[in-house]
């Protein structure tokens, strides 16, 4: 997967204004009651209506570049969820995401810190992440994964397996043939 470059002085104006946009949704999103509907059209709003069907959210959310962001349907986010998106961020249907999560698409090179250097993440399928867990730049988690509470994922998971610590590690796998028969 190839790195992607952005030097921070010479922003393009199209991602200044993304910026701007998801920073004043987010803002708003976490000022408005949680369960009315107005806040449901303004996470709508976050995610351009590209949110697949069944999908929740709950505030407080965060992103930067919403734009980044694509979330299939029956996901459910509960709060403090964070996304740093400029790499971009993939969620696929039936993801579970707990509270207080991070995830990372970018980071800033180590010797010209002025440059953002940005690689994707992608949850497959029917993935569950557990409470405080972050996940770093370039990482995929497989179909059916299970990330423990706390985890730092450094690094890609397999389908089906379960990792927890920091960094996280496979400490076993689960059965594919137990996950209940889904349509696609």
């Amino acid at each position: 997967m190839e790195e992607i470059r952005i030097d921070v002085n010479t922003q393009e104006p199209k991602r200044i204004a993304e910026a701007k946009r998801s920073s004043e949704l987010c803002f708003k999103i976490n000022h408005t009651m949680p369960t009315s509907p107005e806040c449901k059209r303004l996470i709508d709003e976050l995610f351009n209506n590209t949110l697949g069907e069944g999908t929740v959210i709950h505030p407080p959310i965060f992103t930067l570049l919403a734009d980044k962001v694509k979330i299939g349907k029956n996901v459910v986010i509960l709060n403090g969820f964070q996304c740093m998106s400029a790499g971009g961020l993939t969620i696929d249907d039936d993801t579970m995401i707990s509270l207080n999560c991070t995830i990372a698409t970018n980071n800033h090179d180590f010797y010209e810190r002025n440059i953002i250097t940005c690689k994707p993440v992608h949850i497959k399928r029917n993935v569950w992440i557990g409470v405080n867990v972050t996940i770093l730049p370039g990482v995929t988690i497989g179909e059916n994964a299970v990330v423990g509470a706390g985890a730092i994922v450094t690094k890609d998971v397999p389908d089906n397996a379960v990792v927890v610590g920091s960094p996280a590690r496979v400490v076993k796998y689960l059965n594919p043939n137990k996950f209940p028969k889904v349509e696609k």
